[in-house]
């Protein structure tokens, strides 16, 4: 064999070995994008709830004073659960009644005290959380919020519908660290929807609370000053202020019913799980179809000459495009994430053009390993 012999032979070696190596990448490629597809693209640790303690019996519960406003002839205000005042006494307590209590009233007792006491716990517990949903803020409006601790770093107003999805989860849990004051406009409204329940609904403000003429709130409200709830606001939750007033005027407090497994929740989990399924077989079908793709592409190589290695792989090209196509079509989305979730978590790689790109390679690489192999072996019969 003659040295150019040996630095042809040299030559169709190496091409053999770049064939080899183009399809190895694709095939890691296309495991990537399959993993891609089967992950979610948006999703959080859970966040632990916030342990209220005895204070969470009380729909309303002050430090200073707490006060119904009367108006002659006006619906008066009616609390679900009950009334507490800590350190002031029951004589710091005025429109009640008429006002209407729903559970018992606790003023200047060792009961009030205690709950004052587990407020400050939970308050504080609230505050230390880190951000896990981003920063918010200096307005909420017209948006929609998955689970998770989201930080307004001073005021935050909240207006129009704020919707917090649960995501088919009964447990999720949202946390709102307000640096200063917290507002909602006249006649907005928090929305819990797909599982999410107010209970699991907390606001830590580190200054005061005021809700809007005849907004609609859900959660429980942590001021560390006071809480005004103006006229015809109706509230799924608490209202507590840990050193200041609590003002109320013709309002309406539900207790915030927090049951682990509603029928609603059980059905808004049960689709959420179904539609994870659908995300995960649409990716194994996806990556099975690929795979089988190849093998046949590898099949016919092997045995044909490098024209039909060419056909093969353009055959394996078409193949994983339209399961790559197959898989964006039939994979069900997931929630579309909110700006804060884009924040915190970043963007996503599309998994359809990991899939295009592995089989563009696997049709370049293995014309190039055919190629190189045979003759490779030629020149050495030769």
């Amino acid at each position: 064999m003659t040295d150019g012999a040996v630095l042809t032979t040299g030559s169709r070696s190496n091409l053999a070995r770049l064939g080899g190596l183009a399809a190895l990448l694709a095939g890691c490629l296309a495991l990537l994008a399959g993993v891609l597809v089967a992950a979610p693209t948006h999703a959080h640790a859970a966040t632990a709830k916030i342990d209220l303690g005895t204070a969470g019996t009380y729909s309303v519960l002050g430090a200073t004073t707490v006060t119904n406003t009367l108006t002659t002839g006006a619906p008066t205000t009616t609390l679900g659960g009950d009334l507490g005042l800590s350190p002031n006494t029951a004589s710091s307590i005025t429109g009640f009644p008429p006002g209407i209590v729903g559970g018992v009233t606790n003023a200047g007792n060792a009961a009030a005290l205690l709950a004052q006491n587990d407020l400050t716990a939970a308050y504080g517990d609230a505050a230390g959380r880190p951000p896990t949903g981003g920063l918010i803020g200096p307005a909420l409006v017209g948006k929609t919020l998955t689970a998770g601790v989201y930080k307004a770093s001073t005021s935050l107003r909240v207006g129009g519908p704020l919707t917090l999805n649960g995501e088919g989860d009964p447990n999720a849990v949202f946390i709102f660290q307000v640096g200063s004051t917290l507002v909602t406009d006249s006649a907005s409204s928090v929305i819990v929807s797909n599982g999410a329940q107010a209970c699991n609904v907390f606001w830590q403000v580190a200054s005061s609370a005021t809700l809007g003429t005849g907004s609609t709130f859900k959660g429980t409200i942590m001021a560390l000053a006071s809480v005004t709830v103006t006229t015809g606001v109706t509230v799924e939750g608490q209202a507590m202020a840990r050193t200041g007033a609590v003002t109320l005027d013709h309002n309406t407090f539900s207790a915030p019913g927090c049951a682990a497994t509603s029928a609603t929740a059980s059905a808004a989990a049960a689709a959420y799980r179904s539609s994870a399924a659908a995300s995960s077989a649409a990716a194994a079908s996806s990556a099975a179809a690929a795979s089988s793709a190849a093998a046949r592409s590898s099949a016919i190589a092997r045995s044909s000459a490098a024209s039909a290695a060419a056909r093969s792989s353009a055959e394996a090209l078409r193949a994983a495009a339209a399961a790559a196509a197959r898989s964006s079509a039939t994979a069900t989305p997931t929630p579309a994430a909110t700006e804060t979730e884009l924040a915190a978590t970043g963007p996503t790689v599309p998994s359809g053009p990991l899939l295009l790109l592995a089989a563009l390679l696997f049709a370049i690489g293995t014309p190039l390993l055919i190629i190189g192999r045979r003759r490779f072996h030629g020149q050495h019969r030769d």
